[in-house]
C-alpha cells in the first residue's frame, strides 16, 4: 500500500516537472502567431505626434544609462537628426501582451519597435535597403541586445517590410520629428487647393469684337501736273549765215 502511494506521488511529481519544462520551452520560443490577420499588410503606420518623454525607460536610478548583459548603454538626450544603418530583427509571440520599457503593452500587430538608446517614445522611419519598402513605427521598448542589430521590430512592421522569412534585414533607421512632419503637412495642404483653383478655374468666353468699319470711298487720285519745258538757251554762239 505504501509502495503504491509512493509510486503515485512519484508519477505526479514527474508529470509536473515535465509540464513545467514544456511551458518554459514555449515561453522561450519566439515566432509568428498561429492566426494571422487578413489585413496584416494594410495596418497603417504609426502617426507621429508630440509626446512627453515617458517616466520609465529613459532614466535609470537618476542617470540616463543602464546595464544589460554586462554592457552599459547610454540613452540619447534627443532623437533629432538620428540616422543609422544596420541589421533589424523582429519579435512576436514571446513578448505579446507583456509590458514594454515605457509602460505600454506590447502588441505584435501594432507598428512599434525596440531600440537600445533612443529616447522613449520616438518615431522612426525604417527602410528595407533590399526592396526599398519603408514603415513608420513608434519606439516604446528596449532592445535588441545583440551587437550586430540596431532595432527590433514588431511582427506587423516586419511583415510590411518583407523580412519575416529571413528574420533579419539590412535597414536604415531615421528619426521622424512630429513637429517637422506637421509643418510639412500644413504646407502641402495649403498649396494643393491653390493648384486646384488655378486648374479648375473657368474662363468666361469673350465676345468677338466687331470688325473695324472701313470707308468705301476711294482715295482721290493724284493729278499729274504737266510742266512746260522752257527752251534751252545754248551758250555757244550760233553763226549767222551771210
Amino acid at each position: 500500500m505504501r509502495f503504491q502511494v509512493w509510486l503515485i506521488a512519484f508519477l505526479i511529481s514527474l508529470f509536473a516537472v515535465q509540464s513545467g519544462c514544456a511551458s518554459k520551452r514555449r515561453t522561450k520560443r519566439d515566432g509568428p502567431p498561429r492566426h494571422v490577420p487578413a489585413n496584416l499588410l494594410r495596418i497603417p503606420n504609426a502617426k507621429p505626434k508630440v509626446e512627453p518623454l515617458s517616466k520609465w525607460g529613459n532614466r535609470y536610478g537618476g542617470t540616463n544609462s543602464y546595464v544589460t548583459f554586462n554592457k552599459r548603454y547610454h540613452v540619447l538626450s534627443s532623437s533629432r537628426g538620428y540616422r543609422e544603418r544596420g541589421i533589424a530583427s523582429w519579435y512576436g509571440t514571446q513578448f505579446h501582451g507583456r509590458t514594454t520599457s515605457n509602460g505600454d503593452t506590447y502588441n505584435m500587430f501594432a507598428m512599434t519597435a525596440a531600440h537600445k538608446t533612443l529616447p522613449l517614445p520616438t518615431y522612426v522611419k525604417v527602410t528595407n535597403l533590399r526592396n526599398k519598402k519603408s514603415v513608420i513605427v513608434k519606439v516604446n521598448d528596449r532592445g535588441p541586445f545583440h551587437d550586430n542589430r540596431i532595432i527590433d521590430l514588431s511582427y506587423a512592421a516586419a511583415a510590411k517590410l518583407g523580412m519575416l522569412g529571413k528574420g533579419t534585414a539590412q535597414v536604415e533607421v531615421e528619426s521622424v520629428d512630429p513637429r517637422d512632419n506637421g509643418n510639412h503637412r500644413r504646407r502641402s495642404t495649403r498649396s494643393v487647393p491653390n493648384k486646384r483653383k488655378s486648374t479648375n478655374k473657368r474662363i468666361a468666353p469673350t465676345k468677338p469684337r466687331p470688325p473695324k468699319k472701313t470707308s468705301t470711298r476711294r482715295a482721290p487720285r493724284a493729278r499729274n501736273k504737266t510742266t512746260r519745258s522752257k527752251p534751252i538757251q545754248s551758250s555757244v554762239p550760233v553763226e549767222r549765215r551771210k
